[in-house]
C-alpha cells in the first residue's frame, strides 16, 4: 500500500474482506496499521462493504471486526433487502459537507420507493436479530466444512471467512473448484466458484441449522467421491 501511494493520493479505497479473490480476510494488524497510515498521511480511508457489510460476516459491519472506523463507508447489495437496487455513501461531515447541489449525481439516486425499502430492510435486520444469528450459525457452518476438509485432505487447504461468507479453497493439483461448483448444483446446492480454486458460500442469514446440515452432507457426498476418484 506505502508503495502504490504518491504525493496526489487522497484516500484508500478497500474492501475489508477480499469477496471475488476468493474470501481473503486480512492478517491480524493489517487494518489498525492501515488506519494509523491513513490518518498520519491525511487520507481518508474508504471502506467497501458492499458485499461483507449489513451481516454478513456476523457483525454490522466487517470493520468491525479489526477494531477501526473507516472516514467513509460503501453499501449495496443487502441494502436493497433482496428486492430492489440500492447503494450509499455514508460519512461524517468532515466528508459530505464537500458536496453541494449538483456537485454528484446518480441515474437512480433519490429513488424514493428504494430508500423505503432499504430502512425496512434494516429494521428486520435489527428487530428479528439477523446479525447475532449469522455468527452464530457462521461458527457451526466452519466448524462443520472444516471437520469435512479433515476428511479429504489434501482436497481441501483450507476454509475461510468470517459469518455466512465462507470460501473453501480447493487443491488446484486435485481439481478445481468449477468442477465441484457443478457437481455440487446438480446436487442441489448453489454454490460460486472464483479464481479457479475457491468455493464460495453465502447462504441467507435466516438459513436454518437443519438446512446447513443437508447443504453440508451434500458438500461432503460431492468431495467424497471426488476425493476416491482421484485415488487420494
Amino acid at each position: 500500500m506505502k508503495a502504490a501511494t504518491t504525493a496526489n493520493c487522497c484516500a484508500v479505497l478497500i474492501e475489508p474482506i477480499q469477496g471475488e479473490a476468493g474470501v481473503l480476510v486480512p492478517p491480524p494488524g493489517f487494518f489498525q496499521a492501515l488506519r494509523e497510515w491513513c490518518t498520519q498521511n491525511n487520507m481518508l480511508l474508504i471502506d467497501d462493504e458492499v458485499q461483507a457489510g449489513l451481516g454478513r460476516t456476523g457483525k454490522w459491519f466487517a470493520f468491525q471486526h479489526e477494531g477501526i472506523r473507516p472516514d467513509a463507508l460503501i453499501l449495496g447489495k443487502a441494502l436493497g433487502a433482496g428486492l430492489l437496487p440500492v447503494s450509499a455513501f455514508c460519512a461524517d461531515d468532515k466528508v459530505m459537507s464537500v458536496f453541494v447541489p449538483n456537485s454528484h449525481g446518480s441515474t437512480f439516486g433519490g429513488n424514493a420507493l428504494a430508500a423505503a425499502v432499504a430502512l425496512e430492510g434494516l429494521k428486520v435486520l435489527e428487530e428479528e436479530g439477523l446479525v447475532a444469528n449469522c455468527a452464530e450459525k457462521g461458527e457451526y457452518l466452519f466448524k462443520r466444512l472444516r471437520e469435512v476438509q479433515a476428511e479429504v485432505q489434501p482436497l481441501i487447504r483450507d476454509v475461510r471467512g468470517r459469518g455466512l461468507w465462507i470460501g473453501v479453497d480447493i487443491e488446484p493439483s486435485c481439481t478445481t473448484a468449477r468442477d465441484l461448483v457443478e457437481r455440487l448444483a446438480l446436487a442441489g446446492v448453489l454454490s460460486k466458484e472464483t479464481h479457479d480454486t475457491v468455493i464460495r458460500f453465502a447462504p441467507p442469514l435466516t438459513i436454518s441449522h437443519e438446512l446447513m446440515d443437508r447443504a453440508v452432507e451434500i458438500f461432503r457426498q460431492v468431495v467424497v467421491q471426488k476425493h476416491r476418484e482421484l485415488g487420494l
